[in-house]
C-alpha cells in the first residue's frame, strides 16, 4: 500500500513558476515509477511527466523544456518544477505511483489545483 500526498499547487501568472511535491509513504518507494498527470475541465487525464527509480524521465511534448520531474528516493518524494507556465497548464495535477513489475498495481494522490491566470 502506498499513500501519496501532493502539495504546492496554487494560482500563478502566465510565465511564472510553481513546484509541486508528492510525498509517498507505506511501501518501498524504489519499486514504483512516479508520475505526474493532469486533468483540465472537460478533458481526459493525461501524463505530464514520469521518472523511474534510477532517474530516467519522459515528458509530454507540451511541457518539454518547461517542466522538470525529479525524485528523492531517500525522502520518498517526487517533484515537478514547472516554469514558463501557460494558461493551458491550468488543471488538477495528480501524483501517481506505478509498480514496476506488478501489472495494474498503482496509486493516486488526491490532486492539487494549478491555475495559471493573470
Amino acid at each position: 500500500q502506498v499513500q501519496l500526498v501532493e502539495s504546492g499547487g496554487g494560482l500563478v501568472q502566465p510565465g511564472g513558476s510553481l513546484r509541486l511535491s508528492c510525498a509517498a509513504s507505506g511501501s518501498i518507494f524504489n519499486f514504483y515509477v512516479m508520475g505526474w498527470y493532469r486533468q483540465a475541465p472537460g478533458k481526459q487525464r493525461e501524463l505530464v511527466a514520469a521518472v523511474t527509480s534510477s532517474g530516467n524521465t519522459n515528458y509530454a511534448d507540451s511541457v518539454k523544456g518547461r517542466f522538470t520531474i525529479s525524485r528523492d528516493n531517500a525522502k520518498k518524494t517526487v517533484y515537478l518544477q514547472m516554469n514558463s507556465l501557460k494558461a493551458e497548464d491550468t488543471a488538477v495535477y495528480y501524483c501517481n505511483a506505478k509498480h514496476t513489475t506488478v501489472v495494474g498495481l498503482g496509486y493516486w494522490g488526491q490532486g492539487t489545483q494549478v491555475t495559471v491566470s493573470s
